[in-house]
C-alpha cells in the first residue's frame, strides 16, 4: 500500500468513481446518476465546511459511526459488542430516539461529515433511524448489518433512497460464515445480494479476517465472486482478540503485510469497487484514526466515544453538541497524549492501551 494513503479522499473519489461506472455500464441507472450529481456536490461543499472550521482549530473527522441499537437477533462468535456488553438481548432502555437521531444527522450535515455508519446491535431492527436518514441526501450512510432482516421494504427503502448504502457482514465461505454466525445465514446473505445485483442496488460487504482466514478471503475466486454478485465495497475489518483464548487468530505483522500488498492490487484492478481495511489503512493515515482524528462513536445512550472497540465515555450527545464532543476532555487527552499513535504491536492500538485509557477517564 502507498505511503501517506489518505482513507478521506479515497472514499470520495471512489464513491463518485463507482457511481459513475454505474452509469455508464447500464442505461438503466438513472436514480445512480442523479446521485452521483448530488453527491458529488455535497461532499465538495462538506469539504470546504471541513476545512473552515480547521481554519479555527476545530478538526471535524470526516466519519461518525453511530451505533442506533444495542440489540441483535444474532449471536456470532466473537462478537465484540456484546463482549463489551454494548449489545445484549436485554430490553434496550435509553435509547436515542429516531427524533433525537435525527438532530444529530441534521448536526453531522452542517459541519460537513459526509459519511455516517449506522451500526449496532443490528441497525435493520431500527428500521425508524434509517427512514429519518432518508432525509439526508448530503450524507451517505453504509448500514452494516448481518443481513438476516433484509425484506422487500428494505430493498425498496434502500432503491429509492441511494445515500443508503447496506454493508453486509460475511466470514467467506458458507462453512465459514454460518460457523460464526449460524446456519442458513450465508444462503439468505447469497440470496439477498443476487436481488441487489439485479435491481442495481448499491451494496457492499464487511469481512471480519484473522490469522487463519485471511488467505481465503484475498483470493481471485472470493473477490471475483464478490465482484459478479455486484458488491461495490469491501471493508477488511481486523479480528481484535477479547480474551487469550483467542490472540492466537488475531493477524500478527505477517498478515497485516500481506493484505496491505494485497489491497493495493486489488484497487488497482477493480476500478468499480473500493477496498477499505482497518486498522490498516489507518497506519498509513498518520495513526488511529480514532476520537475524532478521522471517526468518532456515538452509542445507542447517545454516548460519544473515540471508537466502537473503545467504549469509553466522558460526554453525552444529548446533553451537548457534536463539536463539544469531539473536543472532550477524554478525546483531547487522547490526541495530547500521544496514544492514537504511539507504538504498539499493530492493529487495535486502543484496545492494546486499554489500561491506559481507563486512567485518562478516571483522571478526568
Amino acid at each position: 500500500m502507498e505511503d501517506n494513503f489518505n482513507i478521506q479522499e479515497y472514499l470520495e473519489n471512489g464513491v463518485e468513481n463507482i457511481l459513475r461506472s454505474a452509469v455508464k455500464t447500464s442505461l438503466k441507472s438513472p436514480k445512480e446518476s442523479l446521485f452521483l450529481l448530488k453527491f458529488s456536490k455535497y461532499a465538495k461543499n462538506a469539504t470546504k465546511m471541513r476545512k473552515q472550521y480547521n481554519q479555527k482549530g476545530i478538526n471535524i473527522p470526516v466519519f461518525l459511526i453511530a451505533s442506533i441499537t444495542s440489540s441483535c437477533n444474532l449471536h456470532c462468535i466473537g462478537c465484540y459488542s456484546r463482549a463489551n456488553n454494548a449489545c445484549n438481548d436485554n430490553t434496550p432502555l435509553n435509547q436515542l430516539t429516531d427524533d433525537e437521531w435525527e438532530d444529530i444527522f441534521r448536526e453531522a450535515k452542517d459541519i460537513g461529515i459526509s459519511f455516517i455508519v449506522l451500526a449496532g446491535g443490528e441497525p435493520l431492527i431500527r428500521k425508524d433511524v434509517i427512514i429519518k436518514a432518508t432525509d439526508f441526501p448530503e450524507i451517505l450512510f453504509p448500514i452494516f448489518t448481518n443481513g438476516t432482516m433484509l425484506n422487500n421494504e428494505y430493498f425498496k427503502l434502500f432503491d429509492d433512497n441511494r445515500n443508503l448504502v447496506p454493508i453486509i457482514s460475511i466470514e467467506g465461505n458458507e462453512q465459514i460464515t454460518d460457523k460464526r454466525r449460524g446456519k442458513g445465514v450465508y444462503s439468505k446473505l447469497v440470496e439477498s445480494m443476487e436481488f441487489m445485483r439485479k435491481n442495481n442496488i448499491f451494496f457492499g460487504v464487511s469481512i471480519t479476517f484473522t490469522k487463519i482466514n485471511l488467505t481465503s478471503l484475498i483470493s481471485n475466486d472470493f473477490i471475483n465472486k464478490l465482484h459478479d454478485y455486484g458488491c461495490k465495497v469491501i471493508f477488511f475489518i481486523e479480528y481484535v482478540p477479547l480474551s487469550a483464548d483467542t490472540i492466537n487468530i488475531a493477524p500478527g505483522d505477517e498478515e497485516r503485510n500481506i493484505l496491505s500488498k494485497e489491497i493495493n492490487h486489488l484497487r488497482q484492478k477493480y476500478s468499480d469497487m473500493l477496498f477499505l481495511s482497518f486498522p490498516g489503512d489507518e497506519k498509513t493515515s498518520g495513526g488511529c484514526l480514532a476520537a475524532g482524528r478521522g471517526f468518532f462513536h456515538i452509542n445507542s445512550h447517545g454516548d460519544a466515544e473515540a471508537c466502537p472497540a473503545s467504549p469509553y465515555s466522558d460526554i453525552n450527545v444529548k446533553e451537548t453538541s457534536i463539536i463539544e464532543a469531539l473536543n472532550s476532555r477524554l478525546f483531547k487527552s487522547l490526541q495530547d497524549e500521544g496514544i492514537l499513535i504511539d507504538e504498539h504491536i499493530g492493529g487495535c492500538v486502543l484496545f492494546e492501551h486499554k489500561d491506559e485509557v481507563e486512567k485518562i477517564l478516571d483522571k478526568n
